[in-house]
C-alpha cells in the first residue's frame, strides 16, 4: 500500500483516452490482470549500521573540504563493495549532522512491481490542489502494488513465471479505529529537512529563493491547466507532471507564510545569540566556533544577488518548455558527431561511428516515452510564457545571444518567436525526430532553433552558477562546525539528524488542534464531509455516483465506526515531511491503522523549524481504504488476502460487578 499521489505516475502511464485509469480507477480482479511497471522498484532494508568510526577518524581539520570529501568517498566506496555481497544488495552510505556522522543502509531491491489497484481520482485525489496541505481533508489517498520475485524468492526483472513476494513480516490491519491520544508510530523515508538552517539562511530563502520558484512554477502551471481543461487527452498526458509541480508550488507558498507567521527568523536569532554567548565563555570554543555564524551570514550575503537569476534561468530557460529540456538529451550525440567530423584516423572514425549508433539507438528508444506525455500546442505556449519571464527577470548579460536575435526579429512577441521555433525544429514532433535519427547530421542539429536556444540557455546558466558555487567549500565547513557546536553546547539533549531519504521512526498520538483564535479542528473527518464538499462543476470535488449510493444507503460493511459513520481521515502529531507519503501509520499493537499522506497548512515551516503545537500528519484511515476496495470497487478478493483484526467487546463478568447493598 502507498498513496494515490505516489502511484499516480504509474497509473498515468497505463492510462489512455480509451482506458482512463486516472478518472475511472483500476482494479486487478486476478493476478493476471496486475500491470507491470518498467523502472519501478521497491527497496526493503536488510540492515543499517553506524560507520562513523570507519570514516571520521581518517579526517582532520587540516584537510580542505575537497580533501575530506575525497578521503571519505574512498572509504565509502570500499564499505559499499564489502557489504554488497557481489551486487546482491544495494548499499547506501550517507552523512548525518552535516558530515559529523555516517550511516550505512543495506537494501534488497525488487524490480518487478505491479499495479494492483487504484481508486478513481475523484476519491484518491478528492479536493485536488484546493485541499492539498489542508485540513479538514476527505481524500482516499491510496494505491496498491504487489512485489514479485523469481520462483526462488530472489529479486528478478519482470517475468510471467515470477511469484508474489513472501515477506518475513507483514502488518495486520485494525478495524478498531482511533481515539484522541491513541499512540501512533510511523516508519518511512522522509526526504529532506533543514532544521539546523541559520536565521540568515531562512531570511535568504524568504527573500531570494521562494519568490522566483513560486512565480516560475505558477506561470507554467497556469498554461498547463488551461490546456488540460480544454482537452481530455492533454489532461491525461500532463496529469502526473502537473500534480508533482503543483504540490511543490503550494508547498513553497505555505512554507514562506509559515516562516513569517511563526517568526522562525526571530526564534533562530535568539538561539544563535545563546550559542555565541556559550562559545565566548571558553577560549578554545571561541577559537573554534566564533566565526562560524559570521562566515555563514557573509556567504549568504554574497550569494544573494546571483541566486534569483540562477533560479529564473533554471525554471524558465533550460527547465522551461519541454522542447528545450528534450533538446538537451541530444548533447551527447552532438559531441560524438563533432568528434567524428574532426577525427582524421579511419579506424578511430569507425569506432566513433559505433558510439554514434549506440547513442542514436538510445534516443530512438526514449523518443516514444517522451512524446507519449507531450502535447505540441501546450508546450508552444509554455515556451512563449517562460521565454517572456526569462527576458523580464534576467539581466541582459544573461540573455543568450540567439534569444536576443530572435526577440529582435519578432519585435519581442514571444508567441511569434515560439511559433517559429516549433515550426522549424525537428524536436517538436516524433516523426521528425525519427527522420533525423535515421541520418543524424551535425549541421542539422547545430542549426535547429530549439537546440540553439537550449545551448544558449545552458551557457548562461553555467555563468549564473559560477558565483553561487564559489563559496561552497567554506559553507560546507561552516555548517559542519555549526552543527558540531550546537550538539556540544547541549550535551544532555538527544538530537535527531535532518531527513535525507533514509528510514526514520516517528512516534506521536492522535490529536486535534487549534490553529488560531476561535478555530478548533476535530481529529477525524467522515464521508458526510465528502458529500458536503461535492461540486459537480469542479473536477476537484466530483463525487462518484457509486460512492454517493453507498453513503445514502449507509452500506459501509464492517468498516464503519461505533456510531455507524464512515471515517475518512484522521490527524496525528507525528513528525513527517515530503518522502513520508505512503508511510504506514501503526498503533500500539503493531497494527496498520492508516497511511500518512500530507501535512497541515499552518505548520508548513516545520521542515525548517518544527512546530509541535501545530504540526499534524494527515492520515487516510485504513477502514476507508478497505471500504473503497471492498464495497466501492467490488475487489473483496484483495481484502481476503489481508489479516484483519478487530477487538471484540469484553463480556461483563459477575466477579467484576460491585454488589449492591441495600439498607
Amino acid at each position: 500500500f502507498t498513496n494515490h499521489h505516489c502511484g499516480f505516475d504509474a497509473v498515468q502511464k497505463h492510462s489512455s483516452v480509451e482506458h482512463d485509469y486516472l478518472a475511472d480507477g483500476f482494479w486487478a480482479m486476478s493476478r493476471e490482470e496486475e500491470l507491470p511497471n518498467e523502472g519501478l522498484t521497491a527497496s526493503i532494508m536488510i540492515r543499517m549500521e553506524n560507520v562513523t568510526d570507519s570514516i571520521i577518524p581518517q579526517l582532520s581539520d587540516t584537510m580542505s573540504e575537497s580533501e575530506r570529501s575525497d578521503v571519505a568517498g574512498k572509504i565509502i566506496k570500499r564499505l559499499k563493495k564489502a557489504n554488497s555481497e557481489d551486487g546482491k544488495y544495494n548499499v547506501v552510505i550517507k552523512s548525518f549532522f552535516q558530515g559529523n556522522e555516517y550511516y550505512m543502509f543495506v537494501y534488497q531491491v525488487y524490480k518487478d512491481v505491479r499495479l494492483v489497484g487504484a481508486p478513481p481520482s475523484a476519491i484518491g485525489k478528492f479536493g485536488g490542489d484546493t485541499d492539498n496541505w489542508m485540513w479538514p481533508r476527505h481524500t482516499g489517498d491510496f494505491t496498491i502494488f504487489r512485489i514479485y520475485t523469481a520462483p526462488d524468492g530472489s529479486p528478478a526483472e519482470y517475468a510471467e513465471e515470477n511469484i508474489p513476494l513472501k515477506p518475513k513480516y507483514y502488518l495486520p490491519i485494525s478495524l478498531d479505529g482511533v481515539e484522541k491520544d491513541d499512540f501512533t508510530m510511523i516508519w518511512g523515508f522522509p526526504g529532506g529537512t533543514e532544521r539546523t538552517l541559520t536565521s540568515s539562511g531562512v531570511q535568504y530563502n524568504l527573500d531570494n529563493y521562494y519568490p522566483p520558484i513560486i512565480e516560475g512554477l505558477g506561470a507554467k502551471l497556469d498554461v498547463w491547466r488551461t490546456h488540460m481543461d480544454e482537452d481530455k487527452e492533454v489532461r491525461i498526458k500532463y496529469a502526473s507532471s502537473y500534480a508533482g509541480i503543483a504540490n511543490g508550488w503550494k508547498y513553497f507558498i505555505g512554507q514562506a507564510k509559515g516562516i513569517r507567521d511563526l517568526d522562525v527568523v526571530g526564534e533562530k536569532k535568539a538561539f544563535e545569540a545563546q550559542f555565541t554567548a556559550w562559545a565566548d565563555l571558553d577560549e578554545e570554543r571561541k577559537d573554534r566556533y566564533d566565526s562560524v555564524l559570521i562566515t555563514i551570514d557573509d556567504i549568504y550575503k554574497d550569494r544573494a544577488p546571483g541566486v534569483v537569476p540562477l533560479i529564473y534561468a533554471s525554471l524558465t530557460g533550460i527547465g522551461g518548455a519541454g522542447i528545450i529540456d528534450y533538446a538537451s538529451d541530444f548533447n551527447g550525440l552532438q559531441a560524438l558527431l563533432k568528434q567524428q567530423k574532426e577525427e582524421k584516423d579511419k579506424s578511430k572514425k569507425a569506432k566513433k561511428q559505433e558510439q554514434i549508433d549506440k547513442a542514436v539507438a538510445g534516443l530512438k528508444e526514449s523518443a516514444a516515452e517522451h512524446f507519449k506525455n507531450y502535447d505540441m500546442a501546450t508546450d508552444e505556449e509554455v515556451l512563449a510564457v517562460m521565454t517572456q519571464l526569462y527576458l523580464d527577470k534576467l539581466p541582459a548579460n544573461l540573455h543568450p545571444e540567439y534569444l536576443t536575435k530572435l526577440a529582435d526579429k519578432y519585435d519581442n512577441d514571444m508567441y511569434a518567436l515560439s511559433a517559429y521555433i516549433f515550426e522549424n525544429s525537428f524536436l517538436s514532433d516524433i516523426d521528425d525526430v525519427m527522420d533525423f535519427l535515421e541520418d543524424p547530421r551535425l549541421k542539422v542539429l547545430d542549426k535547429d532553433p530549439a537546440y540553439q536556444l537550449m545551448q544558449g540557455y545552458m551557457e548562461k546558466i553555467m555563468e549564473a552558477q559560477a558565483n553561487y558555487k564559489r563559496h561552497s567549500s567554506e559553507m560546507k565547513k561552516a555548517e559542519r562546525l555549526w552543527v558540531e557546536g550546537i550538539r556540544e553546547m547541549q550535551p544532555d539533549k538527544t538530537f535527531y539528524p535532518d531527513a535525507n531519504s533514509t528510514m526514520r521512526f516517528s512516534y506521536g498520538t492522535v490529536q486535534d488542534y487549534q490553529p488560531k483564535d476561535a478555530v478548533e479542528y476535530d481529529y477525524v473527518t467522515h464521508l458526510s464531509g465528502v458529500m458536503e464538499k461535492e461540486d459537480p462543476e469542479n473536477d476537484e470535488f466530483i463525487v462518484p455516483a457509486k460512492l454517493k449510493e453507498l453513503y445514502e444507503t449507509k452500506d459501509y460493511g464492517p468498516y464503519a465506526n461505533e456510531d455507524g459513520r464512515m471515517v475518512v481521515c484522521f490527524l496525528t502529531n507525528n513528525d513527517i515531511t515530503g518522502g513520508n507519503s505512503g508511510s504506514p501509520v501503526i498503533n500500539a499493537k503493531g497494527e496498520l491503522i492508516g497511511l500518512a499522506f500530507d501535512g497541515n497548512w499552518e505548520a508548513m515551516s516545520s521542515d525548517i523549524a518544527f512546530a509541535p503545537k501545530l504540526q499534524r500528519t494527515i492520515v487516510v484511515d485504513a477502514r476507508y481504504v478497505l471500504f473503497i476496495i471492498d464495497k466501492f470497487a467490488g475487489a473483496g478478493h484483495l481484502v481476503d488476502e489481508l489479516t484483519i483484526r478487530k477487538t471484540l467487546p469484553q463480556p461483563i463478568r459477575k466477579e467484576n460487578i460491585e454488589p449492591v447493598i441495600s439498607e
